[in-house]
């Protein structure tokens, strides 16, 4: 399957770089200023969805009804907190072995795409400093539906030019994997079997995916 594909798209928290912890702490600090407590296991919820449906879960938790203004206050307030975070973001914090899969997907003439609902996520693969090892970006600027809907993937599977069952999804979160699926994507799972046992085949990391890698731990 791997061997074969003529297109990947990825999904960027989680699968290229961890900004996850940011978002939750700028999120929990909203919480707060609303007064109430916003936990990780709560956060979990947020995985792979929108901001503002990020924002309606959390009001949904702490029982808070707010306006449509307020709304889109709370959520650039929420935004600013983690762009600050987000500046300071280095290419070490890559993910291990994603730079690697990369240029390595880049080296076999694979075409490469992001597919993430963040609306930062160039700013955070120029940060990176991979910027030049996507073909495509698709992220919250670029479309509207939030995953499971398929939108994200239909559209970086068309800017890379390809069919979408010749594109592999790399994923880490269930509604990513669903929308994946529900492209007519391949999907690796990007994390635990329980969770993403769904796709197609699941890993601990894209470090597990590389030559170097499958090398090691065939000999």
């Amino acid at each position: 399957m791997l061997q074969t594909m003529k297109g990947a798209i990825f999904d960027l928290d989680g699968v290229i770089v961890d900004t996850a912890k940011y978002h939750y702490l700028a999120w929990r600090s909203l919480a707060q200023r609303l007064g109430f407590e916003f936990t990780e296991a709560h956060n979990e919820r947020l995985k792979g969805v929108s901001r503002m449906e990020s924002l309606r879960i959390l009001l949904e938790v702490g029982g808070v009804t707010a306006t449509e203004e307020e709304r889109e206050n709370m959520a650039v307030t929420k935004n600013d907190e983690y762009v600050d975070y987000i500046s300071k973001l280095e290419p070490t914090e890559i993910l291990p072995g994603a730079k690697e899969y990369l240029l390595e997907l880049r080296e076999r003439g694979v075409k490469i795409a992001l597919g993430s609902a963040s609306k930062n996520a160039a700013f955070i693969l120029a940060r990176l400093g991979i910027s030049d090892l996507f073909d495509a970006v698709i992220d919250g600027t670029k479309v509207s539906k939030a995953k499971p809907d398929p939108e994200v993937f239909l559209a970086a599977s068309a800017a890379l030019g390809l069919a979408p069952s010749d594109c592999i999804v790399f994923e880490d979160a269930e509604t990513g994997v669903q929308a994946g699926q529900a492209a007519g994507c391949r999907v690796v799972g990007i994390g635990s079997p329980a969770i993403l046992g769904a796709a197609d085949l699941v890993v601990g990391g894209l470090d597990e995916l590389t030559t170097q890698s499958i090398t090691k731990t065939s000999n």
